[in-house]
């Protein structure tokens, strides 16, 4: 059984998705989905599934856990600009010693971490085109929508 990081964040599936908002508006994207637009504060917001695919803007790694964290350490973290014209805060795959700025990245749903109960939590990060990384089989948590 698998669960999710945070409800709302992202869909899993054979075409997973962030999950943010589009402001009726001005127009402008934002992730995570909120009730207002962060840009101009309008109300007249819908549910919109981003981009898969973007580009490294900037990254690091981080070593040490942050806290609460229950994931394995080292991981990549950064930002990657989608085509919306937004930059996400993610987290990224390994190695990032071979991460270029610019670098065409995708979206991927991976197992952050076992709870208690011995369930995966599913988190998002997003890993170079060209890297292939073993992605936790679909469908199992909330019949297919986080």
């Amino acid at each position: 059984m698998t669960t999710v990081v945070r409800d709302g964040l992202f869909t899993v599936g054979d075409s997973p998705h962030l999950v943010g908002g589009r402001c009726g508006d001005c127009g402008r994207h934002h992730f995570p989905l909120l009730g207002t637009c962060p840009y101009c504060s309008s109300d007249q917001i819908t549910r919109a599934e981003l981009s898969r695919r973007g580009t490294l803007w900037g990254w690091t790694a981080v070593t040490a856990p942050p806290p609460g964290y229950l994931g394995d350490v080292p991981f990549g973290f950064g930002v990657v600009e989608l085509p919306e014209g937004l930059r996400v805060i993610t987290r990224l795959s390994h190695p990032v010693e071979h991460f270029t700025f610019g670098m065409p990245m995708h979206l991927r749903i991976v197992a952050l971490h076992t709870d208690e109960n011995g369930d995966d939590v599913l988190t998002y990060e997003f890993t170079p085109e060209a890297y292939d990384r073993k992605i936790v089989p679909t469908g199992e948590a909330g019949g297919g929508r986080a």
